[in-house]
Parts: C-alpha cells; sequence; structure tokens
C-alpha cells in the first residue's frame, strides 16, 4: 500500500464553540448525530466536537480540497478500544474511490485550547 494523501487540521476550541453558539444549525450541518453523542447519549463536549471537526478538514486536505463534499459524508467512530476511525460515505467516498483510497488512519488531539487531527488516505 502507499499513501494517497495526508491532512492535519487545528481548530480552537473557544473560537468553535463562538461559531456555534452565533450559527444556528452548524452543528447538525456538520456532524452526524451519532457524532453529537456519546455511547452514553449525553451531548459530545466541545474540545471533543473540535477535534472531529479539525479530523473532517484534515480528511478534506488529504482528498486534495476538491469542490462539492459534504461535511456529514464523513463520520468520525470510535472504535470500543477508544481508536477513532472514519467512515465515508457519499462524496467523500466517491472522492476517495477516484483516488484509489482503501484505508484510512486518523489521530486526534486537544490540549491548551487547541483540537488538532491528521488523516491519512493509504491505497
Amino acid at each position: 500500500m502507499s499513501i494517497i494523501g495526508v491532512g492535519i487540521d487545528v481548530a480552537e476550541i473557544d473560537r468553535f464553540e463562538a461559531a456555534l453558539a452565533r450559527t444556528p444549525g452548524m452543528a447538525e450541518r456538520l456532524f452526524l448525530e451519532r457524532e453529537l453523542l456519546l455511547p452514553s447519549g449525553d451531548r459530545r463536549g466541545i474540545a471533543s466536537l473540535a477535534a472531529r471537526f479539525a479530523a473532517k478538514e484534515a480528511l478534506a486536505k488529504a482528498l486534495g480540497a476538491p469542490a462539492g463534499l459534504l461535511w456529514t459524508d464523513a463520520e468520525v467512530c470510535v472504535e470500543d478500544s477508544g481508536q477513532p476511525r472514519l467512515r465515508v460515505t457519499g462524496t467523500v467516498a466517491a472522492r476517495a474511490a477516484e483516488l484509489g483510497v482503501r484505508s484510512w488512519h486518523v489521530s486526534l488531539s486537544h490540549d491548551a485550547g487547541v483540537a488538532s487531527a491528521v488523516v491519512v488516505a493509504e491505497g
């Protein structure tokens, strides 16, 4: 296998929180309902959401940042082990298929007011 693309992104957590607060419905345009919630059913914290947003931005960069990708066609899931992974559908899956992407690697982090993500597309 070879690396097809790499993306990295950071999001200032307070700025991301302010954007969600001033833009009604923004969270629902960026995330699937199951991404907004913890397995317990409680609402996911803002730092975790900011990291997921950074992952979606990093994913787009790994795919060459083409126009027309839908935010909700990329989902950040969590394995039972706690490891994040990506599930892609629709516009994102179509672009990944064009490029020959067969697997994804994703890492999320947040600390000191910043959330970050790295995505590697492998084919």
